[in-house]
């Protein structure tokens, strides 16, 4: 494989720990988690206790079933993320009007509103330079954003494959009497991602500051109904109505006995290939923006694809379709100075994923909780864990640790015990003893997700793959943070010079 030749590293090995958590799961009186005061509170938590890493899921607006994994811009910020107590010490939204009992996601949307309203209207013209010096910053993607969400709004939130024909076609004349149309929506969308980004920016000299970095996720594929697909649908295998032969998704797995049918448009790779891969570099610019460290989620999607006939009701009738994968890493390698990449290369692996992901020397995922089946030759088992691997207990698909524990159909509990080396006697004890595991772990980088750490059931799992409702809305408390828990981990995190 001729791929670049590497005279740094991509992520530093340094030996550090973190915790998964995502925004919308910090504690708060809103419908969900923001990056306010109690991210901020959770960045000084990580610091206070040893951890240097905060992992989350994708930060891009969502659909109504609120995945992270399907969001409406791959470049994008989530409003619903916005702080609206940094609103009001800002003095762009009175404290008395966030003072009131409804906390829904419509009363935060209105904020929102009321704020821009008040921005557009009365702070200072230093403001609205630094808003204007964003938009032409981010102008390659967010004229196209604004103008998507816009139209979403005035068509009640139809795909835009259902949009009239001349906007679903984007005829010229029909957009730009549609900016005119549409300005005030425009101006808004436009002042809610200034006002995300600038809020994301703080955060992130927070966490530099207290010496975290921010680990960010970036989904391989992306939503069929996206500002993305709409603005540019020549990057993707489909006809100019939106119609797609095949889509995406990956095959039957531990996850799925009938696989996983994402949906997600497939890749018009020979264009991507004709305009030097134009649109990555641009995504990857976005997200470098707001990260430290970035995963690639699906990673092994770099290698080959499973193609999925579009119609079918699930993935089992797929197949692999070749990707080149080592000429888009070639070509972000020489357009970044540094690209701090982790390949999320979990389900079917081949040989030549692996040689692609070592080829760029990138750092792959272990799962504790894949490791138990009772076949010592696992590959998620700690003799085989590597340096360039990041160990997790679980991820933010799987159960919780000590919900996993409960169900002896996940795991081998005999084999689970022998490799403990002590009998374990309560389900606390095994989540103790999977955390002991991935902190010993040769990986350079251990990962728990909070709900770990907080020892807490399956009632706080955060997504069951295959499934489409009561995800994505796990909320922690800080009364549920143990000391005695966290005793033990700062414990291991001290022992093995994490």
């Amino acid at each position: 494989m001729a791929a670049l030749e590497m005279t740094y590293k991509t992520v530093s090995r340094q030996r550090r720990a973190g915790v998964l958590l995502h925004p919308t799961s910090l504690p708060g009186t809103l419908s969900q988690g923001d990056i306010g005061h109690q991210a901020y509170r959770f960045i000084e938590f990580l610091n206070q206790n040893g951890f240097t890493v905060w992992q989350m899921l994708p930060l891009g607006p969502t659909h109504e079933d609120k995945s992270p994994y399907q969001c409406l811009s791959s470049h994008a910020g989530n409003p619903l993320l916005i702080s609206l107590d940094w609103l009001t010490d800002k003095k762009w939204l009175k404290q008395e009007d966030i003072n009131v009992s409804t906390k829904s996601e419509n009363f935060r949307l209105q904020c929102l509103l009321d704020a821009g309203d008040y921005f557009y209207k009365s702070v200072s013209q230093d403001w609205h330079n630094l808003l204007n010096d964003f938009s032409i910053k981010h102008a390659f993607w967010l004229d196209d954003f604004a103008l998507f969400m816009a139209f979403k709004k005035k068509y009640n939130n139809r795909p835009w494959y259902e949009w009239p024909e001349n906007i679903r076609a984007r005829e010229t004349k029909a957009l730009e009497s549609a900016v005119v149309e549409l300005e005030d929506d425009i101006r808004q969308i436009k002042f809610e991602q200034f006002v995300f980004f600038t809020q994301w920016h703080e955060i992130r000299h927070y966490a530099k500051n207290h010496k975290v970095e921010l680990f960010g996720d970036l989904p391989l594929f992306v939503a069929h109904d996206s500002a993305d697909v709409w603005a540019k649908r020549e990057l993707f295998l489909m006809d100019s109505d939106g119609n797609m032969p095949f889509v995406a998704g990956v095959p039957p797995d531990a996850f799925s006995d009938t696989g996983q049918l994402w949906g997600n448009p497939l890749y018009n790779w020979d264009y991507m290939q004709a305009t030097q891969f134009c649109w990555w570099k641009e995504r990857f610019t976005s997200q470098l923006e707001l990260f430290d460290l970035l995963r690639i989620d699906h990673f092994r999607g770099l290698e080959a694809c499973w193609q999925i006939p579009a119609g079918d009701d699930t993935a089992e009738n797929g197949s692999w379709v070749k990707v080149p994968g080592e000429k888009l890493l070639n070509e972000l390698y020489t357009s970044f100075e540094r690209l701090p990449l982790v390949a999320e290369d979990l389900g079917v692996i081949t040989d030549e994923v692996i040689k692609l992901k070592k080829a760029f020397n990138l750092p792959g995922m272990k799962v504790l909780q894949f490791a138990f089946d009772g076949n010592n030759g696992n590959p998620h088992l700690p003799h085989f864990h590597e340096l360039d691997d990041v160990v997790y207990s679980g991820t933010h698909d799987n159960d919780t640790t000590l919900g996993w524990s409960y169900n002896e159909e996940n795991y081998n509990k005999p084999f689970f015990e022998d490799y403990a080396g002590y009998k374990v006697t309560t389900n606390d004890g095994s989540v103790l003893a999977v955390i002991r595991m991935a902190m010993s772990s040769v990986s350079f980088m251990a990962i728990l997700p909070m709900q770990d750490i907080l020892m807490l059931d399956s009632s706080a799992r955060m997504n069951t793959p295959g499934t489409v409702v009561n995800n994505w809305r796990w909320r922690f408390g800080w009364d549920e943070v143990k000391p005695d828990m966290l005793e033990i981990v700062n414990k291991f995190l001290t022992l093995y010079r994490r």
